[in-house]
């Protein structure tokens, strides 16, 4: 039998590698596409069940941030399509931070008390987005006043859902990702965050205005609910849950100490929270009223609204590849100190501006720094907070926190309505100035015991 031509052994000797070359590039790209989802590769270096606990967390931020993006973009201006007031947009806000910070002390105990925190973030994310449901479906049995009080109604009860496992969120979170790297993995987690929130935020806001109101709104929030559970699915696929870990029966239940007597010797968590208070306090004076005075004030509409949030999702890209490093080499208490001076600039842009496209810089400015801020804000708690006692204290900082921006929006949006928007943004300018400079002044970065090195200077590089 006769060999085949020369022709046809190099042409399939040149088709196995195309074949080779293109397997090659199919695996490295499965490979970044699985560090990508991991938080980077450095997961390499821990277990392979941390490692896949990391990437349902990225997926579960992923999938949140979709829903909750359409959410904080859209329920104002829905309240307002269906006849809601200014007043009532800052009622619905302060109800709903109200609700929730009267859940979040004795969520924390529960958790405390139950373990388990994994389930218990789950039960409640479905509870919370069970909400949305019921609120896409609400104006197809009710119109008028009835459909702004019932939207407000599901509105408080899916921010006291939503917030009661925040205790619960914290320390799992805390155990699941190492410090050493903790600022890297929520730079990355965080921009893709922001990329899949700007696109469906984007993608919401077309719909809107392609549909019309009210029946826009209601597909958009609907939309919500559904990738709301792709979240809840995705977090409970997380292996790796400490708390679920049984107890030894000879072993008693640690004693619980009132909650006061273990803060007074953590001076530095007390201002840290006293900081917190007055910055929620003074942001949310404004910030219910941001994309309202956009589409009232300035003519904006609901696609406008979708594209200023791509702009400023697109700003907070380089402001987590940035601050996330920032974090692990300077330290959280810098980061938050330095953009919590910038921030207070952005309002007064929207004090000027004569039209929609007048407050980009605003969207640019506040994506890029609010991304550094948030990175710094939540990982400084964790530093101040000891492990045995994160689950109640960061019950504690959430309370303050929904407290004090329930009392800010409640304010803002009586002063909106007697005064303005422009007198709005003003207070909440002056109030986030003075709030960064208690923090300054008052926030301190704790010296360790054995009067070694801080945190701030023991990353791994």
């Amino acid at each position: 039998m006769s060999s085949p031509p020369e022709g046809q052994r190099r042409s399939g000797s040149a088709r196995s590698a195309n074949a080779r070359s293109l397997r090659a590039l199919r695996t490295r790209i499965g490979q970044a596409l699985a560090d990508l989802t991991a938080g980077g590769g450095w997961t390499h270096q821990v277990a392979p069940s941390v490692r896949r606990s990391l990437r349902w967390f990225w997926f579960d931020g992923v999938f949140a941030a979709s829903s909750d993006t359409v959410i904080a973009s859209y329920l104002n201006l829905f309240v307002l399509a269906l006849g809601g007031t200014r007043a009532q947009l800052g009622l619905t806000s302060s109800l709903s931070n109200l609700s929730a910070a009267l859940l979040v002390l004795p969520g924390g105990a529960l958790v405390e008390r139950l373990g388990r925190h994994k389930r218990f973030v789950v039960l409640n994310s479905l509870v919370a987005r069970a909400m949305l449901l019921c609120m896409a479906l609400l104006p197809l049995m009710f119109s008028g006043s009835d459909a702004v009080l019932g939207v407000i109604v599901l509105a408080v009860a899916y921010s006291a859902f939503a917030n009661v496992s925040v205790p619960a969120w914290t320390p799992l979170t805390a155990n699941l990702v190492p410090l050493a790297w903790r600022g890297r993995y929520f730079s990355a987690r965080n921009i893709a965050m922001v990329i899949s929130g700007m696109v469906t935020t984007y993608a919401a806001g077309w719909l809107i205005t392609l549909l019309g109101v009210p029946h826009g709104y209601q597909v958009a929030i609907a939309a919500a609910f559904i990738i709301g559970l792709a979240a809840s699915y995705a977090f409970a696929r997380i292996e790796v849950d400490p708390s679920a870990v049984p107890r030894d029966r000879g072993t008693a239940r640690p004693v619980r100490q009132p909650l006061w007597e273990p803060l007074r010797q953590h001076p530095a968590f007390l201002a840290f929270c006293g900081a917190a208070a007055v910055w929620n306090f003074s942001v949310s004076l404004g910030g219910p009223f941001f994309n309202a005075y956009l589409v009232e004030g300035l003519g904006g509409s609901a696609s406008t609204v979708g594209l200023l949030t791509v702009v400023n999702s697109l700003a907070a890209l380089p402001g987590y590849r940035l601050f996330g490093r920032l974090n692990d080499r300077w330290g959280p208490r810098r980061v938050q100190l330095l953009t919590g001076l910038l921030i207070p600039i952005m309002p007064l842009i929207w004090v000027v501006a004569q039209r929609p496209w007048h407050v980009i810089p605003a969207a640019i400015l506040g994506g890029f720094l609010w991304a550094g801020y948030g990175i710094a804000a939540f990982s400084f708690q964790l530093e101040l907070t000891p492990s045995e006692h994160l689950p109640r204290w960061s019950a504690l900082v959430h309370m303050l926190v929904l407290v004090s921006a329930a009392a800010g929006a409640a304010i803002g949006g009586l002063l909106a309505q007697a005064r303005g928007y422009q007198a709005v943004f003003i207070a909440t300018t002056l109030g986030r100035l003075i709030a960064a400079l208690l923090f300054a002044r008052f926030a301190r970065t704790p010296a360790p015991p054995d009067g070694g090195a801080t945190t701030e200077h023991a990353e791994v590089r």
